[in-house]
Order: structure tokens, then C-alpha cells, then sequence
């Protein structure tokens, strides 16, 4: 599975972004999704992830600023990030878990100024 990640870009601090993610093939609704992210110097984290597009999960720093979804049909996943700050600053990874393998997208960098 190939995974192509789009949609960063520099915003300022307050604005909005959405990143999306599309798979080389169809992946099945059961398989988790997430997008992590990584900033200069720092390890990758997570920051949310989707199940057959319910329960989401988000990491405690982007609750309530970022919503993700997925459309099945395309295979594709989705970030909408609002409220944006400049520590939200990141290469942007999404990731499909597929049979117990993980697979991960080329990462799109998000860049908020202040």
C-alpha cells in the first residue's frame, strides 16, 4: 500500500488547513488510520486516528481544533485542523495499519507562523 499525503502549506496562527491522504488501493473500513506528526528535533507523535469512521482519537493537544475523517470509497483519510498554532508546526505522516504492518505516507509539512 502506497500512501500520498497533500494539503500542508503556511498558514498563519488561527487558521485552518486540511491535509488528506490517499491510498494506492482499497483499503477495507476496518483498518486503522492516523496522521502523526514530527517537529524539528523532536520524535514523531501521534495525533489521531480513525476506525471504520468511528471513535476517532486524538491526542490531547489537538482535542477539539482537529477533526479526522475518511471516505472509504476513495480510501482516502482526511485532517481538518482549525484553531492552528505555531507549535502545530510539524511534518504531517499519515499511516494505514494493514494486516499488522504499518504503512506510512512521504509526510507533507505544515508550516504556522505567529
Amino acid at each position: 500500500v502506497q500512501l500520498q499525503a497533500s494539503g500542508g502549506g503556511l498558514v498563519q496562527a488561527g487558521g485552518s488547513l486540511r491535509l488528506s491522504c490517499a491510498a494506492s488501493r482499497t483499503i477495507s473500513s476496518s483498518v486503522v488510520m492516523g496522521w502523526y506528526r514530527q517537529a524539528p528535533g523532536k520524535e514523531r507523535e501521534f495525533v489521531a486516528s480513525i476506525r471504520s469512521g468511528r471513535d476517532p482519537r486524538y491526542a490531547d493537544s489537538v482535542q477539539g481544533r482537529f477533526t479526522i475523517s475518511r471516505d472509504n470509497a476513495k480510501s482516502t483519510l482526511y485532517l481538518q485542523m482549525n484553531s492552528l498554532k505555531p507549535e502545530d508546526t510539524a511534518v504531517y505522516y499519515c499511516k494505514a495499519n494493514v494486516q499488522s504492518e504499518n504503512y506510512w505516507g512521504q509526510g507533507t509539512l505544515v508550516t504556522v507562523s505567529s
